[in-house]
């Protein structure tokens, strides 16, 4: 009996409450309900009503009060709860000079959470340059989404990242810490490509060689020779014998 009563004088409570605090608005407003008392069984359903003029698009907040704490019950049509426990996508690694996107989110808050990381248990100002911790560091923050964005990623981005979830309802939630190493560009990947081109610049020197070695690139043009012009020196001859000076054979 004593549990019911107590149940009952809370629901009272929270009506009361309600009605005076059912709305907040400028101006000269009227709060109202239909039913000043309302008793329910406990762990029944129970509606609660509330009537208001003077202003035309209200938004309407129902509080509950429990000693020395006011919370904060429906916001914007929807039952209020803290923010979860936030899961974040953080890459394992990523290259020195290219862009890192790492994200923090969680679904329960209502209002929707704001978003703080979190770098070796440092808090990162929405500005990096605004403190002397992160100044060698580009990156950007977007509170309302809990995106994080490097850009260009720089070796002193390396360590441990975790993001905050908080709603002014309910604890904070903090999310698991993950670390991430921002690292050189692959050696071996270039290493490989500088061999595959000299592979391939040898193959190609080899087809050239082959080709002229065949024959394939003679420069002679087919159907014509060249001519050959001999030059024969007069011989010594008597007298009286015909005399000719010189002779060509072409």
């Amino acid at each position: 009996m004593g549990t019911k009563a107590q149940a009952e004088r809370k629901l009272l409570r929270l009506f009361i409450l309600a009605i005076l605090l059912c709305s907040l608005a400028l101006g000269s407003v009227t709060v109202h309900s239909s039913e000043p008392e309302v008793r329910i069984p406990e762990n029944n359903p129970v509606k609660l009503s509330c009537a208001y003029s003077g202003f035309s698009s209200p938004r309407v907040e129902w509080k509950f009060d429990q000693g020395d704490t006011t919370r904060l019950v429906c916001y914007n049509n929807k039952i209020t709860v803290p923010p979860s426990k936030p899961t974040v996508s953080i890459p394992s690694s990523a290259t020195i000079g290219n862009r890192a996107v790492l994200t923090c989110s969680e679904r329960d808050g209502s209002p929707p959470s704001e978003y703080t990381w979190f770098k070796d248990g440092i808090v990162m100002p929405t500005n990096p340059k605004s403190t002397r911790a992160f100044s060698n560091s580009s990156y950007v923050l977007n509170p309302t989404t809990g995106e994080l964005v490097f850009d260009p990623l720089s070796a002193s981005d390396t360590g441990e990242y975790s993001c905050e979830a908080r709603n002014g309802y309910g604890t904070p939630m903090t999310s698991n810490a993950v670390r991430m190493e921002a690292v050189e560009r692959n050696v071996g990947v270039i290493v490989a490509a500088v061999l595959v081109t000299l592979i391939l610049l040898g193959i190609l020197i080899f087809g050239i060689w082959f080709a002229y070695s065949r024959g394939h690139f003679d420069r002679t043009k087919k159907g014509t020779s060249s001519k050959k012009v001999i030059y024969s020196q007069p011989s010594a001859r008597s007298e009286g014998e015909f005399k000719q000076t010189s002779s060509f054979l072409v």
